[in-house]
């Protein structure tokens, strides 16, 4: 399935029903009268959480939505159907906005319900307006009109741990060893173009580590993949730094370009605590490197773990600081 994490989209409820204007007209009933109906209410449009969707692409495609009108009132005093509720489903972590870019509601939670636009009011019939000086009112009330609205639909993805590092730096061959992912793993940069989740199972407990798509400089100003996916880090607890030591590049510089664009992008990533960890230490002649990226991580007070995810070379102790580190208890909870 495609991965669409933003989408803008004009949501409506339905229209109220008419009251309606009626007189009981029968033989052999003298004393007849108003007996119009009222409207039916107009549907509302409602946005629920789905912790069964992973994408925005329904709305991708489709750009309108709106709900069903109520149904006009009739003769008899009976009143209008009213309109049924559209229930727009989304995924766990989406972010609606209005069109001024104000939060409307953030659905983080499994089977959240949110009332974007409430449906019209049903008109009244004629039937309440009969008074001792008025018998006979000719005339209803109208129905209420529908709320129409454009909003952004943006994803934020929920996981407990994210992976973050330059391109090539190991992030999906390390979500495929310590989960069940199975994430696109090749000699490339980019490989990963959209994030990947996978649980961690460690004990009785398990924890969701996000793979994020490589970050290059400027990323933060859109550059590469750019804040696309930097914005799916700002849910984490924690963040898992890997750094490529067989590269040739130098391992603390490489480390400080993501760690700028972290800082660049703001909303809380340069705070997140960090694991550093150095990926392929199986490779020759890496040694140096890691040497000054375990240097670099101890002068700064991180964490520092060096693996092998191709190996398995110290994967059990890093995923038991990545468990620690994601199943503390957040500062709000």
């Amino acid at each position: 399935m495609k991965f669409i994490d933003e989408a803008s989209i004009v949501v409506s409820s339905g229209n109220g029903g008419n009251g309606c204007v009626s007189f009981r007209r029968e033989k052999f009933v003298p004393k007849g009268g108003p007996d119009g109906g009222d409207g039916g209410r107009g549907g509302n449009l409602v946005f629920e959480a789905d912790p069964s969707m992973t994408t925005l692409l329904d709305y991708h495609y489709k750009r309108k939505h709106k709900a069903q009108d109520g149904a006009q009132g009739a003769g008899c005093r009976m009143s209008g159907r009213g309109g049924t509720d559209l229930v727009l489903k989304v995924p766990v972590g989406t972010i609606v906005f209005d069109e001024d870019g104000v939060v409307l509601v953030d659905m983080a939670e499994a089977g959240q319900l949110f009332v974007a636009c409430e449906g019209g009011r049903g008109g009244r019939g004629n039937q309440h307006f009969a008074l001792p000086w008025r018998q006979a009112p000719d005339f209803a009330t109208p129905s209420g009109p529908a709320i129409e609205k454009a909003v952004r639909l943006e994803l934020k993805l929920l996981a407990d741990l994210g992976l973050i590092g330059l391109p090539n730096a190991g992030k999906s061959t390390m979500i495929n060893r310590i989960s069940a992912a199975k994430a696109k793993v090749a000699d490339y940069p980019f490989t990963t173009l959209i994030p990947n989740l996978g649980m961690v199972q460690i004990g009785d407990r398990s924890f969701v580590v996000a793979d994020m798509p490589g970050l290059i400089e400027g990323a933060a100003q859109g550059v590469g993949l750019g804040v696309q996916f930097l914005r799916h880090c700002e849910r984490t607890r924690a963040l898992a730094h890997l750094v490529d030591v067989s590269s040739g590049q130098d391992p603390v510089e490489a480390f400080k370009v993501v760690e700028n664009e972290l800082i660049s992008h703001g909303a809380g990533l340069e705070s997140k605590p960090v694991v550093v960890v150095a990926t392929k230490v199986d490779m020759p002649d890496c040694q140096e490197a890691l040497e000054a990226l375990k240097a670099h991580a101890v002068a700064r007070g991180l964490q520092f773990h060096a693996v092998s995810a191709r190996t398995g070379e110290g994967i059990e102790p890093l995923v038991w600081t990545l468990a620690r580190m994601a199943l503390a208890r957040s500062p709000e909870a």
